[in-house]
């Protein structure tokens, strides 16, 4: 057990941002596509998002005039990030290999990486355009080598969010939607008139999104089971207070409900940070999400040594961790569970969040315990094969079988083994009828 100090914790009684009827609202509208198809869909989206265009997707006439309206300093921002997003999912592409290995004599073991076929890539919009979901999401999809993206994104206030659009189509999404909500991920799940379905969904999304995909698991893939954003900073006394303080704030402006923990070995530090979260609130813009979320779900934990503050940081296995210390990288020796790690005052998570090029989807919930993130892995499905050519080898091999299932009572299992024993090796078939006893003669 270590011994710890709380200077804040979080409230007991933190209220959910959404209510208990989720899943069945979630439920019925996944139902309801499946049978009425495009017509439901577009009841749901005038009925929530009050959008209902002639089509829901977009043109390449349509991306081209929408795309034209993006500032060119914008487009410079975003084909910067995509090729670092691209450079790095590549290399991850690259460190997966498929080989083939003779295990013995004939006996012929591979493995092959083959991309999923199609993924849909939900790319959140609501109150902002989350521009930087598209980087990870799509390009992602096409540096694994997946033949068909389809991307969807809401509309925001009833526009469609040109910034966001461009980032799509220059990451290279196959079909591009101005749909939100339950009814994008419904769509491109079991599929409509005019959405063709996907066999991975990938994405974040707020609870009614997140509930849709948990839902769909099974009939589609999904990269995460996902819930709030949430941030952890493990610092020492050589942090700078301030800093510990807006960093934890970035995170917070995500939703009233993200956790922002403070881990520190200094009491000093720790005062001072919940000191310049107070006065840097009064006045944050978006202070209505970042408030709250400090308020009910913030904490701020002492510990008597750094080493005691990478215990409890790994205790929470949160998505992000971000290490204030003098000597950063001992958190890679000593610390097992985040989602992504971020080192020294240099890095912050914003920097993951928008622009350095490693994945920001990733795992909360405490997931991060078995779990990494959305990275060029998940859209890869890792298949083995095998070929035995030696008919010496398979014989050995139907031998064995045969005692090892025999042993487990699965006789269907033998009889195959027993088989290419006969015809291979000559043994004895008393089980087959007789015209097939003497199979190897």
């Amino acid at each position: 057990m270590v011994a710890s100090q709380h200077l804040k914790q979080a409230s007991p009684t933190a209220p959910s941002s959404v209510g208990s009827g989720v899943a069945d609202t979630v439920s019925g509208v996944i139902a309801d596509i499946r049978t009425r198809g495009d017509v439901a869909v577009r009841e749901y989206s005038e009925k929530f998002d009050r959008w209902s265009p002639e089509n829901f997707r977009l043109s390449a006439e349509d991306i081209e005039r929408i795309v034209a309206t993006v500032p060119e300093a914008v487009i410079t921002d975003i084909t910067t990030v995509q090729a670092s997003v691209r450079r790095f999912a590549q290399h991850q592409r690259d460190s997966m290999t498929d080989f083939e290995v003779e295990m013995s004599p004939g006996v012929h073991l591979g493995q092959k990486n083959i991309p999923v076929s199609a993924v849909g890539a939900y790319v959140p919009g609501g109150r902002y355009p989350l521009v930087a979901s598209a980087h990870m999401t799509v390009v992602t999809a096409k540096v694994a080598g997946v033949e068909s993206v389809a991307a969807c994104t809401p509309p925001i206030r009833g526009e469609i969010p040109a910034a966001t659009i461009a980032a799509m189509h220059l990451a290279g999404a196959d079909d591009i939607y101005v749909l939100g909500g339950v009814q994008a991920v419904a769509a491109m799940a079991v599929g409509t008139e005019t959405v063709r379905p996907v066999n991975l969904l990938v994405g974040p999304g707020n609870a009614y999104v997140a509930e849709a995909k948990r839902q769909l698991f099974g009939s589609v893939g999904i990269d995460l089971f996902a819930g709030p954003t949430e941030t952890l900073v493990v610092a020492d006394e050589f942090a700078d207070p301030f800093v510990v303080a807006v960093d934890l704030l970035s995170q917070a402006e995500h939703g009233p409900d993200s956790p922002a923990i403070l881990v520190t070995s200094s009491a000093e530090v720790g005062r001072a940070a919940l000191e310049h979260i107070d006065r840097l609130l009064v006045d944050m813009p978006t202070k209505d999400f970042a408030g709250p979320a400090w308020r009910d779900h913030g904490q701020v934990i002492v510990t008597e040594n750094l080493e005691d503050a990478y215990r409890v940081a790994d205790s929470f296995a949160s998505e992000h961790v971000q290490i204030l210390t003098a000597e950063p990288r001992r958190a890679l020796e000593t610390m097992r569970n985040f989602g992504a790690l971020f080192l020294g005052e240099g890095t912050c998570v914003s920097y993951g969040d928008k622009v350095i090029g490693t994945n920001h989807t990733l795992p909360t919930r405490g997931a991060a315990r078995y779990t990494g993130g959305l990275w060029v892995g998940k859209y890869l499905k890792t298949v083995t094969y095998q070929e035995v050519t030696d008919q010496a080898a398979s014989a050995a091999l139907g031998e064995l079988c045969g005692r090892a299932a025999r042993v487990e009572f699965f006789e269907g299992h033998a009889r195959s083994g027993d088989v290419r024993a006969a015809k291979y090796a000559g043994a004895e078939l008393p089980w087959a009828p007789e015209q097939y006893r003497a199979v190897a003669r």
